[in-house]
């Protein structure tokens, strides 16, 4: 997912999304292990999708406490 579609989503959705991705990541290194994996660009799509989605959140949170504090 691109940052920009990322910060058009509510915190809920970012953390549902980060939670699906979670699994997937799992998922995808159970299947590496057991030789099942074909598409091993995936698993680095997945880590990076991962941080960019923690990274906004955390954005998020700050905006929210600079305007607390303001």
């Amino acid at each position: 997912m691109k940052p920009s579609e990322i910060r058009i989503l509510s915190p809920k959705e970012i953390q549902a999304k980060l939670a699906d991705l979670r699994q997937e990541k799992m998922n995808l290194r159970f299947q590496t292990v057991s030789g099942e994996l074909t598409d091993f660009s995936r698993v680095k799509e997945v880590r990076r999708d991962i941080a960019r989605m923690e990274t906004i959140l955390r954005e998020m949170e700050l905006k929210i406490e600079q305007e607390g504090e303001a």
